[in-house]
């Protein structure tokens, strides 16, 4: 097992304070953001951004629609065409206080500055899986993911919550349901990372989505695509398993350096500590141009990625931590006295220890 030194620890808790950025996989409000780009399929005007396009601090990608987090913690949400709209665009009101964003196949999910989920979209006849039905008590959540017809949160207890579609048993979190930091959710499989930098995966194993290779440590991020897994490891480099058809597998070279990793339908994406996004997978027939990122590919903060289109935020600036992330800051601290935080960052230089929470709900099958 990985150990952190108290010194380490601190400077951990000391990166969260100055940036932001959580370990947690959530994206806290900032007092400046910046603008977010879109590219791949926008069959549904997923990647259409409302405008102004300014000041996001999140974003999150459904399966065909987009959300994200303004500075004023307010969501703006995109797509949902007509032949596509289930009302996971209607944010509910009070449209305000919200922290994070998670994007299913039909439905949305907002985390608010006071740990409360509030969950729309699923229309009456799609909602028959209960993904929109938060469990009570609906308080103490710190991260959510979204799945097709599954949602789940973290608590500040490290315990996930789950519900939704369960055929598959991706609402069931393997014991021990402890010290989890956040969770990821593929179309019917769910995965968790620990603070120990393993990883726990549960749920539908057709394509081996939810068999972690070997050594299941020193993990720093998760993500879950359609019916695959990605991850990054402390020393930077990627690893993938599950279902790695239309070139999910070849990661670009060299393996090494990449900061932050999300997973969609048939692509999977990176960033560098200079900002850049690096795509792969994409093959036929599912390439919409969502592994092409746009130029100048230059000062990524963010990435997300959906069913076939990506998103990213550029220019996140001069970021000053929300109420809710001093939480996060102090849950640092204390992880560090008790010695056990085993978080690592490739980059001291980018200061960045995250990733999107975003899950997808694709349609691929």
């Amino acid at each position: 097992m990985l150990t952190w030194t108290t010194r380490r620890s601190w400077w951990l808790a000391f990166v969260m304070l100055v940036t932001g950025w959580d370990i947690l996989g959530n994206s806290a409000v900032r007092a400046t953001g910046g603008p977010i780009v879109a590219w791949g399929d926008n069959s549904y005007g997923q990647t259409t951004v409302p405008g102004p396009n300014t000041c996001f601090v999140a974003v999150a990608a459904g399966g065909f629609h987009s959300l994200g987090v303004k500075c004023d913690g307010s969501i703006v949400a995109w797509g949902c065409g007509s032949t596509w709209n289930f009302g996971q665009c209607d944010v509910p009101t009070p449209n305000t206080g919200f922290i994070a964003v998670a994007g299913g196949h039909t439905h949305s999910l907002g985390l608010e500055a006071d740990g409360s989920i509030v969950a729309w979209g699923c229309g009456e006849a799609i909602n028959n899986y209960g993904q929109c039905n938060v469990p009570a008590p609906n308080t103490g959540f710190i991260a959510v993911a979204a799945g097709l017809y599954h949602s789940l949160g973290v608590k500040a207890d490290g315990s996930i919550v789950a519900w939704g579609y369960n055929n598959y048993g991706q609402a069931n979190a393997p014991a021990p349901n402890t010290s989890f930091i956040t969770v990821t959710a593929g179309e019917r499989h769910s995965v968790g990372l620990k603070a120990d930098g393993s990883i726990a995966a549960w749920g539908d194993n057709i394509y081996g989505q939810t068999d972690v290779p070997a050594p299941n440590t020193g993990f720093i991020a998760v993500a879950a695509g359609a019916y695959y897994s990605v991850a990054l490891k402390g020393d930077g480099a990627i690893m993938v398993w599950g279902g790695t058809d239309y070139g999910l597998a070849n990661v670009p070279g060299p393996n090494a350096d990449f900061v932050a990793v999300a997973a969609g339908g048939t692509q999977s994406l990176v960033f560098t500590a200079d900002g850049s996004v690096v795509g792969w997978g994409c093959g036929s027939p599912y390439d919409y141009g969502q592994c092409n990122v746009p130029v100048p590919n230059t000062g990524f903060t963010t990435i997300a990625a959906g069913a076939f289109h990506s998103l990213g935020i550029v220019g996140l600036v001069a970021p000053v931590p929300a109420a809710s992330s001093w939480g996060l800051v102090v849950l640092a601290l204390l992880v560090s006295i008790a010695g056990s935080l085993v978080l690592n960052y490739p980059s001291m230089a980018c200061g960045v220890v995250r990733r999107e929470t975003s899950a997808i709900g694709t349609a691929l099958n």
